[in-house]
């Protein structure tokens, strides 16, 4: 696309794709990504989440600060000498404090959902009809590459706003190729998850168009759309609604960066394994890295 162009993918797989930047993932992405296993170690880049009880994790809901908590949990004790012991969880699934995985009906654009279809059509009372997280759940495995922004274990600052420059910088930076279909892991090092009028670093509308120029997949990321909001949201409303490329939020890349650091690549397989709880907006994930 030329830099006079919109960022779209409306129509490029169909009026109905709900796929999104995954169709990128051909065979030739995952016979990359099993290229890059040498040894077999393998790290998390999810957060740890603790959950709260039930009865104090709600928060007042549209406060500028405050959120309910991203896992509620009631312990259910099944009478004095129980069977088995079993909770609930209740997960709010787009919280900072979760690492989870955006279906591209999550953020709508102009009153629509990728690719151009009507949010009320897509979105119903008793569940997501189109757009939703069920493709996820066949599973995500490609190569990533970490980007990372402060390197050496440094943060962003919070006014920080990454442009498609800066990530050529890192790219540069990890001495790697960056290929059609893989997945870029950002990291900021930033805890994302504090009060939503805080400040927080972001990328821009040209990391996205740089995003979309290098064909990548998938976005993991400890930063996203920076705080306080600028619309359209270069990575919800832009990446996600306008170019079906899924979000995997609230990452946390702290050990992926230090593996990388120790064996000098910062290149692997990537593994996404959610589960197959259909019509919803995002899943919980649990991103794996693989080297």
């Amino acid at each position: 696309m030329s830099e006079t162009q919109p960022l779209t993918n409306w129509g490029r797989w169909g009026d109905d794709d709900q796929l999104g930047t995954l169709h990128l993932i051909d065979t030739a992405a995952r016979e990359r990504a099993a290229a890059e296993v040498h040894d077999a170690q393998h790290v998390s880049l999810a957060r740890r989440t603790r959950p709260v009880p039930l009865t104090t994790g709600l928060g007042p809901v549209g406060s500028p600060a405050v959120m309910p908590a991203g896992v509620m949990q009631a312990v259910n004790f099944n009478g004095v000498r129980p069977l088995a012991t079993t909770d609930t969880l209740v997960v709010n699934t787009h919280n900072a404090a979760l690492t989870h995985l955006d279906a591209v009906a999550h953020m709508p654009v102009e009153e629509h959902v990728y690719p151009g279809v009507p949010v009320h059509a897509a979105v119903t009372p008793t569940g997501v009809v189109h757009g939703s997280a069920d493709p996820f759940g066949e599973g995500i495995v490609t190569r990533g590459v970490l980007l990372d922004l402060a390197p050496e274990g440094g943060s962003l600052p919070a006014d920080a706003r990454i442009g498609g420059t800066d990530l050529d910088t890192a790219l540069e930076r990890a001495g790697t190729t960056l290929f059609a279909g893989d997945a870029v892991a950002v990291r900021g090092g930033w805890d994302i998850n504090q009060p939503l009028d805080r400040p927080a670093p972001g990328l821009d509308l040209s990391a996205v168009r740089w995003l979309d120029e290098h064909g990548v997949s998938l976005y993991i990321g400890d930063i996203s759309d920076a705080r306080p909001a600028q619309f359209p949201l270069p990575m919800h409303q832009v990446a996600l609604a306008r170019l079906g490329l899924p979000l995997v939020d609230a990452a946390d890349l702290e050990a992926l960066a230090q593996l990388c650091e120790v064996s000098r690549r910062w290149s692997f397989m990537l593994v996404l394994a959610p589960p197959r709880i259909t019509g919803t907006t995002g899943l919980v994930v649990n991103p794996i890295a693989v080297f």
